[in-house]
């Protein structure tokens, strides 16, 4: 440990004899200590640093090469995931120099992370493009890099190795639908979809368990994060503050008692005298409804075709995402969240999911037992089930098993997307009355694709020797 600390003063040194022979901006202050410019050098030369940008190097330009085959949005948001990256390490270079701030200080040391992570996610915003599912997983891939916000086990967040990975998470069922859609049709794609998962399994995640698994290392003897940068010299001043006049004492008193009563006086005055209703007009007899022809009370034939012809819609009740009574996770008619989270639960909690569109829950942690009721275009993400996962009435959903889960139920559904990991190949599955079901399962290697099995939804039934032996309809073609 100590041999590594002198070498690294001695490289230190020398770079800053180099740097004055050569007529840089470096200079000594009276206590010894070198300027920013030379902090900033020598913080940039840290082992951690230089691991960082070996990470951007290797893992972010794999997915740019793959990006750059295919173009378009796909290489205009993988651009984003760069710039994110190297906005991350400036933030890592200037948080060596700084010393461990405030909540707000927090807050404005990582603007600049957050602005980059901001344009990511407006792309997937507004009409739904052909990449969707490629935006969507780099946008909450982004989610990963607020590990560094970590300040403590009592700041709300996971640590951060286990942030990393539960971030990727969510971005992994929107990038398991790149690998499924593109898998027999454009490598490039496939590609793509497996270099963004290495940037972070195990790129990113094994560079936080290397150099910060504890979280961030602040410097104590640093400048003040939210210290404001020094203007240059001959900047423009700012702009002086707003006049007194602005805010007179005259117009903020509020007024008085005796002004008021003089205020409401003057309209009953104006009302009793006639200079207000002067101008209304006056309703003669043929303008009452009693006399008009047109309002009589009968109604035509066409007036109750219309009325009755009125269909009826279902109400829909306020959209829910709350624990009852201690036991059941109520999650209903949720429309277009595509970020529900449940992560504080236990084995003896059950999950109910009613009347949710297109929206998307993650599960974190074991349960006793999911159900997903009439909800249409739904993602569920869970880890582990104890009893059984229930799909009843439901259209095009698709959920993802990262655990083990002893039953997967479906019943009365169309279109039914199932992810199974390797923990639960062994999961019971039936079905009733549903069509349009793959279940998806990891391919013999870890870095092998995904093969999809669809299950039959017919067959033939033959009456053999006192009883009907039932096989699933085989279709082959020439």
């Amino acid at each position: 440990m100590e041999e590594d600390l002198i070498k690294r003063l001695e490289a230190a040194v020398t770079r800053l004899e180099g740097i004055s022979s050569n007529g840089g901006g470096v200079t000594l202050s009276r206590g010894g200590d070198f300027s920013a410019g030379a902090g900033t050098d020598v913080a940039a030369s840290d082992p951690s640093i230089v691991a960082y940008e070996d990470l951007i190097s290797q893992c972010v330009g794999r997915a740019l090469s793959a990006a750059e085959k295919i173009g378009g949005p796909v290489l205009d948001v993988t651009k984003i995931v760069a710039e994110a990256f190297a906005t991350q390490k400036e933030l890592l270079v200037r948080l060596k120099q700084t010393q461990k701030p405030d909540m707000a200080g927090l807050a404005g040391f990582l603007k600049p992370l957050n602005e980059v992570t901001m344009k990511a996610d407006a792309m997937t915003q507004g009409k739904r493009s052909d990449f969707f599912n490629h935006l969507k997983a780099a946008s909450d891939s982004l989610s990963a890099l607020a590990w560094i916000a970590f300040t403590g086990k009592d700041c709300g967040m996971s640590m951060p190795i286990a942030h990393v990975e539960e971030s990727w998470q969510m971005a992994e069922f929107y990038n398991n639908k790149v690998l499924v859609e593109y898998r027999n049709k454009d490598a490039n794609h496939v590609e793509w979809a497996k270099a963004l998962k290495e940037l972070y399994l195990p790129g990113l995640r094994d560079y936080v368990k290397s150099h910060y698994a504890l979280g961030p290392v602040w410097n104590a003897s640093g400048k003040p994060a939210s210290a404001p940068a020094k203007a240059p010299p001959g900047a423009p001043a700012p702009p002086p503050a707003p006049s007194a006049s602005l805010f007179s004492s005259e117009s903020s008193k509020p007024s008085s008692s005796s002004n008021q009563k003089q205020g409401m006086s003057a309209v009953f005055q104006q009302l009793s005298s006639g200079s207000v209703t002067s101008g209304l007009r006056k309703v003669t007899d043929d303008m009452k409804t009693k006399n008009r022809a047109d309002r009589s009370g009968a109604v035509s034939a066409i007036e109750k075709e219309t009325r009755t012809s009125k269909p009826a819609f279902a109400k829909t009740g306020p959209p829910k995402l709350e624990l009852q009574m201690g036991r059941k996770w109520a999650v209903e008619n949720q429309n277009g969240k595509k970020d529900l989270v449940i992560s504080e639960c236990d084995s003896k909690q059950s999950v109910y999911v009613f009347g949710c569109k297109d929206s998307v829950l993650q599960i974190q942690g074991k349960v006793n037992n999911i159900t997903i009721d009439k909800c249409t275009k739904m993602g569920v993400v869970f880890t582990d089930v104890v009893a059984a996962f229930e799909i009843v009435n439901c259209t095009n959903v698709e959920v993802q098993c990262q655990g083990s889960a002893p039953t997967v139920s479906v019943d009365n559904t169309t279109g039914c997307q199932l992810y199974l990991s390797k923990d639960s190949l062994e999961t019971a599955i039936t079905t009733a009355k549903s069509s349009e079901i793959n279940v998806m399962v990891p391919g013999a290697s870890p870095d092998g694709d995904w093969v999809e099995h669809a299950l039959p939804q017919q067959y033939n039934h033959v009456f053999t020797e006192g009883k009907f032996e039932t096989t699933p309809v085989s279709h082959s073609g020439a």
